[in-house]
């Protein structure tokens, strides 16, 4: 399971394409895989004969566990395809990323500790991972106490004194939390995973019930065969029906963590503006039948995110972010403008790349592309890294307005309501008109109530009179 990067440490077999026996080529996607971020295709590294399947479809693999093996041919033996030997990948239907650098984990942490990239190899779409990246140093001792070592020490050699260095065991954070839950300490676990590493397979081992009969010897945990019946979890039905319980994974589980990160975490503010967008409705109109547009999507969204644009620039402070750990704020000189998307896989955030440097037609294109590609959830990890403000239409469900809550490392957010023709007061007298109601929630550690108005108070001039997008530009 390649390092996909952006801290992630699993991600489960979707859909297996192969199946043993079936030949493959480099640069083939043999399966697609859903990381807590998005659904990705998988390339081979290697020209041969798919010879195992190493877990059926629906399984979570933790990266750097082998989940395929290839035979290369004349007898060679099979090829494991581990992360570190992928190749350059052949294209796939999804709009690639420039190819971005992946993270590396939170420094000093034991698990973070890896050997010095020797240069990165592309494994999946747009993004890649050092050619040591599932190389681990080794760990150094750990200093216990000397009331503990005594102990230590009078086990194993049967006399007290002395000290002793103990070893943390190898243990990805997944696989800790799964120890913590089912009351295993992971000291008296046998490691079957490559250094020394100890896997799932491992822990729910440690954890099972010793038999009656004289115990083996340890083995590895063998997972099941591919060809096996799908091992997708389906949502769990009671007897009677009245309940449906499904399992809390991937991207919903991912959003849910981020949300009440982010909700218990910045001090949230929301403010709200209702006002006549008429005039911006009417230029939509304009734009579709413009020659300069032809073949371009153009609506209401198109004008809005413009206009964020436009505000951003007028009040650079608005974008800006939060550094906890060094106590500073670090304001944004460029827009990744992200767009809340729901998907049949929960909702994501892909954000457009400085788009505060796009023209209009350009910014059109984006946003084509972007909810084109999340809607077929090809959306990449990359695209949702890096959002500096968020856009939310609540508005296309039918709702007023929303009190959003802020995208993490995010300043604001910003909701537009539905677009309905209501009575308005318009030259002194009441008339339909389409009218609008737009909610910014803001961190109020780094915007206050003037910056927030001011701001919210700019989007809605300018949509208010939207030849603004040009004189304010």
């Amino acid at each position: 399971m390649p390092d996909v990067g952006e801290g992630l440490t699993e991600a489960e077999i979707l859909k297996w394409y192969v199946q043993p026996g079936d030949t493959v080529a480099d640069g083939q996607v043999v399966c697609e895989v859903e990381t807590a971020k998005a659904a990705v295709e998988l390339p081979i590294p290697f020209d041969g004969t798919v010879h195992e399947l190493r877990f059926p479809e629906g399984t979570t693999v933790d990266v750097g566990q082998v989940i395929i093996s290839v035979n290369v041919g004349g007898g060679a033996p099979a090829a494991e395809a581990a992360p570190v030997a992928a190749p350059e990948a052949a294209p796939v239907a999804a709009p690639v990323a420039t190819p971005v650098a992946t993270e590396a984990p939170a420094a000093g942490t034991e698990e973070a500790e890896e050997d010095e990239p020797q240069g990165r190899q592309p494994v999946l779409v747009g993004y890649g991972v050092a050619a040591s990246s599932t190389k681990r140093r080794a760990r150094k001792g750990v200093a216990v106490p000397a009331q503990a070592a005594a102990a230590i020490q009078g086990e194993l050699n049967g006399h007290g004194g002395g000290t002793v260095t103990a070893t943390r065991p190898l243990a990805k954070p997944p696989v800790r939390k799964l120890a913590k839950d089912l009351g295993v300490d992971l000291a008296t676990v046998t490691p079957t995973g490559p250094d020394g590493i100890i896997t799932r397979e491992d822990v729910h081992a440690a954890a099972a019930p010793a038999p009656a009969v004289e115990t083996p010897a340890p083995v590895a945990a063998a997972p099941a065969p591919a060809a096996a019946p799908a091992a997708t979890p389906s949502p769990a039905v009671s007897t009677d029906a009245r309940e449906t319980r499904t399992p809390i994974k991937g991207v919903r589980k991912a959003t849910a963590a981020a949300m009440v990160g982010s909700a218990f975490t910045a001090p949230h503010v929301t403010e709200f503006v209702t006002f006549d967008i008429t005039r911006t409705m009417k230029l939509v109109e304009e734009l579709k039948s413009d020659k300069d547009m032809a073949g371009l999507r153009v609506n209401p969204l198109l004008l809005i995110a413009k206009a964020v644009l436009v505000a951003v620039r007028r009040n650079p402070e608005i974008n800006a972010a939060w550094d906890e750990a060094n106590q500073e704020i670090v304001l944004k000189h460029y827009v990744n403008l992200g767009i809340a998307a729901a998907t049949p896989r929960g909702l994501i955030v892909p954000n457009i790349k400085d788009a505060h440097a796009q023209t209009l037609p350009e910014l059109s294109t984006s946003l084509s592309e972007l909810v084109a590609t999340a809607r077929d959830g090809k959306t990449t990890p990359a695209a949702m890294q890096g959002g500096t403000f968020t856009i939310t239409n609540v508005g296309v469900f039918g709702v007023d307005t929303g009190t959003p809550i802020l995208n993490p490392g995010e300043s604001a957010i910003l909701a537009v309501g539905a677009i309905k023709l209501q009575p308005w007061v318009h030259k002194g007298k009441v008339k339909p008109r389409q009218v609008t109601t737009l909610a910014l929630s803001f961190d109020h550690r780094l915007v206050d109530g003037e910056l927030g108005s001011k701001f919210l108070a700019d989007i809605a001039a300018i949509l208010e009179q939207p030849k603004r997008l040009i004189t304010w530009a």
